[in-house]
């Protein structure tokens, strides 16, 4: 049977989308299966393929699809049992006062059509693993396919450990769509306290596209805090590489991957007391109530007033990267043995892929 997945999604700006796509669905990362990956220019060509040329696919040929991205289309549904998802998050369904009126029509409701129905899924974490299995089938099978992280922006610790102890302005960085669910508004209130609080010259940088909701207005009102948009890898190293924590205060996540690709700075991370970032920085993170700006604010000054509090964190980092990885590689011939069976091929789990290359190549719809 021929493996397609769906890469339709990709080839825009690289998000954590489109980076997991890449990282974990590529022919290289699931070698040495052979996969065909089913490209598409624009967004007509990719909404028109994903509706009506994946099921035409499958519905042609003896076939399985792989699905990283978006949801399955309704169409798809009679194929349930050849088709796999990859779950990044429930957001879809636990948060949708939170999305915009594209998301719930294009993407919230085929993703509850595949959640209730679908025999078996794939997913990012153990904490997205849990919550799956609360709404779909009782027997569905939900496989643990943890992406591997690299150091996609070329990070260097440089004099990190050599800056001042304290610094008199402390400067914090996040990433992500400025959008809703991200809760960004939570980390500017959270600033406003450090700056209420002996560090007037704190700021938050967000390097991130603008999204919907009206969070990036008010955002552009909040002293310190600088809005990037969208950058390029190269200015998101120097970013990562000049501040001196990274924050997040999502409402809602999967994984959060860009918290573990701070980690190759050596940065502290401060993060919501949550189940999901428990187990995606371990002893490595900062946990905080982003509800409670205040006492956030207290953990990240005791935090930044500890001795040696940058080699601390620099070295909980790298522990947490190497635990995370060991994890990521473990998940991966439970994934191949479950992509071949479905397609009935026999393969030896031997070798480990190399690095994502970025020439892989698809057919193009």
């Amino acid at each position: 049977m021929t493996i397609y997945v769906d890469h339709t999604h990709v080839g825009r700006h690289v998000t954590g989308l489109e980076r997991i796509t890449l990282e974990l669905f590529s022919r290289t990362a699931l070698a040495p299966l052979d996969v065909t990956p089913v490209l598409a220019q624009g967004t007509g060509r990719m909404v028109a393929t994903q509706t009506f040329g994946l099921p035409l696919r499958l519905l042609s040929i003896p076939s399985i699809l792989l699905c990283p991205g978006f949801p399955p289309s309704p169409l798809l549904w009679p194929f349930a049992a050849r088709v796999v998802p990859y779950i990044h998050d429930i957001f879809l369904l636990s948060r949708r006062d939170d999305l915009n009126r594209r998301a719930r029509m294009y993407m919230a409701e085929p993703f509850r059509l595949a959640v209730r129905t679908y025999p078996r899924f794939l997913v990012n974490s153990a904490d997205t693993k849990r919550k799956l299995a609360t709404r779909c089938r009782t027997d569905a099978e939900i496989t643990l396919y943890r992406p591997p992280v690299r150091n996609v922006f070329s990070i260097r610790q440089d004099n990190r450990l050599e800056r001042a102890g304290t610094p008199s302005a402390l400067r914090l960085v996040t990433l992500g769509t400025v959008e809703p669910r991200k809760n960004f508004v939570a980390a500017a209130r959270i600033l406003a306290a450090l700056r209420e609080r002996g560090f007037p010259d704190a700021t938050l940088e967000i390097v991130g596209r603008q999204g919907w909701g009206n969070d990036w207005d008010e955002l552009e009102k909040c002293p310190g805090v600088i809005l990037h948009g969208y950058q390029s890898a190269d200015r998101v190293r120097r970013i990562l590489q000049s501040a001196d924590m990274f924050i997040c205060t999502s409402h809602e996540e999967g994984l959060g991957l860009p918290l573990l690709e701070a980690q190759y700075a050596g940065l502290p991370i401060v993060a919501p007391d949550a189940a999901i970032f428990h187990e995606v920085l371990d002893q490595s993170g900062i946990f905080v109530d982003p509800v409670n700006p205040t006492s956030a604010a207290e953990r990240i000054i005791a935090a930044a007033s500890a001795p040696e509090w940058r080699a601390l964190h620099a070295a909980q980092a790298a522990k947490n990267l190497d635990r995370w990885n060991d994890l990521a590689s473990a998940d991966r011939d439970a994934v191949l043995d479950l992509i071949a069976r479905l397609a009935h091929r026999q393969i030896g789990l031997s070798t480990k892929p190399e690095p994502h290359n970025q020439k892989d190549r698809g057919i193009t719809l």
